[in-house]
């Protein structure tokens, strides 16, 4: 079989906030930001990998989604218990100190017991962003 990932969904309750963080913060591309029925989808990803996308959409856009359901994925979101997102790096410490002064820290470049050396911060939407050091 020949099965890529193209593209993986992070909720966002701001799109505005989402846009400069994974723009202007990340360094992603935005690869496409579409408006209907007053939310918005904005799609970006890094520029060296063209085929690989990240869907930064409004959770309240699932019309199968209750409206408890909806309230229980905000309290999830602002905990950030709700969704993460693994990113990698050849420089974690560089990257680390570039990013703190612009995104929340939750722990700063750590070796874990599991084998790998990674930090991690929260998105405007309390999303868990993690960055692992590849070699």
């Amino acid at each position: 079989m020949d099965i890529t990932i193209h593209a993986s969904f992070l909720p966002q309750n701001d799109p505005d906030a989402a846009l400069a963080f994974y723009r202007d913060t990340l360094g992603f591309e935005v690869r496409n930001d579409v408006g209907y029925a007053g939310m918005r989808w904005i799609t970006v990803g890094p520029a060296e990998q063209p085929g690989t996308s990240i869907v930064l959409y409004p959770p309240a856009a699932d019309p199968g989604v209750t409206d408890d359901e909806r309230r229980t994925i905000a309290e999830m979101m602002a905990k950030g218990t709700y969704a993460s997102l693994l990113l990698a790096t050849k420089d974690l410490d560089g990257t680390f100190e570039r990013l703190q002064a612009s995104a929340e820290v939750v722990q700063e470049p750590t070796d874990q017991p599991y084998g790998v050396r990674d930090c991690a911060f929260r998105d405007p939407a309390g999303n868990l962003i993690r960055i692992q050091e590849k070699s």
